[in-house]
């Protein structure tokens, strides 16, 4: 599908995506489904994945808006597909993000209706030369810190075709449920990104504060996999109804 430059919302840098990724059930997933799309899986696995990562050199509508340049962010979000015109077009859904500023969470829950909370938020990142050694994002909710920290093994590596860590990266559209029950579809422009595999990763979270008991058991044990990935530049065009 060729991109129309003239209907892009927001450019900005994706970077350092530290992406820890958990099985779990489908039903747990099925009320976040928006209409229609439907899971997508991997091996027969459905994966949610929290990830936190900086959001640099942000521009909506073209427009640096002063102090909302450069901020972290941490979701949770799984995958999902949609049958369009031109093929499958694969997914993610967000069941909540957390950004550092109320009018970033403002704009995300205006336009597309994104679940998006602010907190106070940091990170810190450990590198040697070009590449990554560890990457922790970490917030503050109720007065109590919470962390993500992934630390890294070796040297960045291209994708591999038909891996796991490319299922979980190669999903190029965006799909959020609607008070009216429809859902809004919009399509996020990268290249490929090459990952750094993970020694070791770490949640420390609320998990059911933020997410909900349902999700406690799942994402309350050791991830699946987790990577941290290199970014790049974006491009989040702008939804339609589907």
């Amino acid at each position: 599908m060729k991109n129309d430059d003239t209907k892009i919302f927001l450019t900005a840098e994706w970077k350092y995506l530290a992406m820890l990724n958990y099985e779990v059930a489908p039903e747990i997933l099925a009320p976040f489904v928006p209409a229609g799309t439907e899971l997508d899986v991997w091996n027969g696995k459905h994966y949610v994945s929290v990830v936190g990562f900086m959001f640099l050199n942000t521009r909506v509508r073209g427009i640096a808006i002063p102090f909302h340049q450069n901020f972290e962010e941490l979701n949770l979000r799984f995958y999902v597909r949609r049958q369009a015109a031109d093929g499958w077009r694969r997914g993610v859904v967000f069941v909540k993000e957390i950004v550092p500023r109320a009018a970033i969470a403002f704009v995300a829950r205006t336009f597309y209706n994104e679940n998006y909370v602010a907190l106070p938020m940091a990170h810190r990142l450990e590198k040697s030369g070009d590449e990554i050694k560890s990457a922790e994002y970490s917030w503050r909710s109720q007065k109590v810190e919470n962390h993500l920290r992934v630390t890294t093994r070796g040297e960045a590596q291209p994708l591999i075709a038909g891996s796991e860590a490319e299922f979980i990266t190669e999903h190029y559209w965006g799909y959020a449920k609607q008070k009216d029950g429809s859902t809004i579809e919009y399509q996020v422009a990268h290249p490929p990104w090459r990952v750094w595999q993970a020694e070791s990763a770490e949640l420390q979270c609320d998990i059911a504060g933020l997410y909900g008991a349902n999700f406690n058991d799942y994402l309350n044990c050791k991830p699946a996999s987790a990577f941290l990935a290199e970014g790049s530049a974006v491009k989040v065009f702008c939804g339609t109804r589907i």
